[in-house]
């Protein structure tokens, strides 16, 4: 069993990163609360978060019994910090373009309507000054950026969760004015016929601050039929966590299938999509949540996740892990090393 990267706090959510050699993690931070567990998420109460780094993983197996060496910067940024934010700093990411670094994160605005908000810094390790307005025509929760590899650094955001992270309230458009409360709560469409709801992507603007063109639905097809994944089909359709990366030319988005609790992976040729699900990539762990990252560190892939086996399988405090994926000769990740 893999151990806990960071013990001294409660961390979740892990989005990592290279730059220039050293790997960061930006993830959430869990605290101890009073509020009882619900599916809307209410005991996810954090307010701040920390950024960690490791020097190296050269030496790491995911049968290692001892962690790597784990360096925390301290907080970077708070809610106290944020005007516009009323609580709850949910699963951050980050990205470096042209020599900044950006910070995002959703939070809950002050009518409890979840957003997406940015803070810049000089270095990966922060701090980060946010923009004192969520980013114009976010919703939900869970960004995930990622910038390419072209010449323009092309970068986007990705976004959107189910049932507390309010993505089934945006079924009638993909603007922030499309909000329906009647669908708050643990729900989503169902029944014969009906399709998963998508998650979000947008470009992000050269200011890396603001969209440069509308928020689109990421569209995410069952393979043995090459049409949009069923609603009913919780085992592979889309609940929150997203997360995108490359390999050899192929664009990987993979994502939390939330009450199944599968970490799975879906592949395209397109940061824009659309993607062919592609199969599982971690079975459920302890805990209700599961939300990662994946990346290339020292020429090798980590997956880097959560569970609750630290708290002993308190929903709310969490603990980040990394373990090792692999690639088979497709293409398609494994979670053991393929034989030569």
């Amino acid at each position: 069993m893999a151990p806990p990267l960071i013990t001294h706090l409660y961390t979740a959510d892990p989005s990592a990163h290279v730059f220039d050699g050293k790997l960061y993690i930006y993830p959430s931070h869990d605290r101890e609360t009073d509020i009882q567990f619900n599916d809307n998420g209410d005991q996810y109460d954090m307010v701040d978060y920390h950024v960690f780094s490791i020097d190296s993983l050269a030496s790491y197996t995911s049968e290692s019994a001892e962690a790597p060496k784990v360096t925390d910067h301290g907080v970077v940024l708070s809610a106290e910090q944020i005007p516009w934010v009323s609580r709850q700093l949910w699963a951050p990411d980050a990205a470096r373009r042209k020599g900044k670094y950006y910070l995002y994160f959703p939070a809950r605005d002050t009518n409890s309507v979840f957003r997406i908000g940015v803070a810049a810094g000089d270095s990966p390790t922060g701090p980060f000054t946010p923009e004192p307005e969520p980013i114009p025509g976010s919703f939900s929760i869970d960004p995930a950026s990622f910038v390419d590899d072209d010449a323009d650094e092309s970068a986007y955001l990705y976004f959107g969760g189910l049932w507390g992270g309010q993505l089934q309230c945006y079924q009638a458009g993909n603007t922030p004015s499309d909000y329906d409360e009647s669908w708050l709560g643990p729900k989503e469409p169902s029944g014969p016929g009906a399709k998963a709801l998508f998650p979000k992507v947008a470009k992000l603007a050269d200011d890396m601050r603001s969209f440069e063109g509308p928020v689109r639905d990421l569209v995410i097809l069952a393979p043995e039929t090459g049409e949009p994944i069923d609603a009913d089909d919780h085992d592979r359709r889309f609940f929150e966590a997203a997360w995108m990366h490359k390999r050899g030319g192929k664009y990987y988005f993979s994502y939390s299938t939330g009450d199944s609790h599968f970490l799975v992976y879906a592949i395209g040729d397109s940061p824009l999509g659309p993607f062919t699900y592609a199969g599982r990539m971690l079975e459920p762990v302890l805990g209700w949540t599961t939300h990662h990252s994946i990346v290339e560190f020292e020429g090798r892939w980590w997956l880097f996740h959560h569970d609750c086996e630290l708290s002993k399988g308190v929903n709310h405090l969490r603990s980040v892990k990394v373990k090792e994926l692999f690639y088979d000769r497709e293409g398609r990740i494994v979670t053991e090393k393929p034989e030569e």
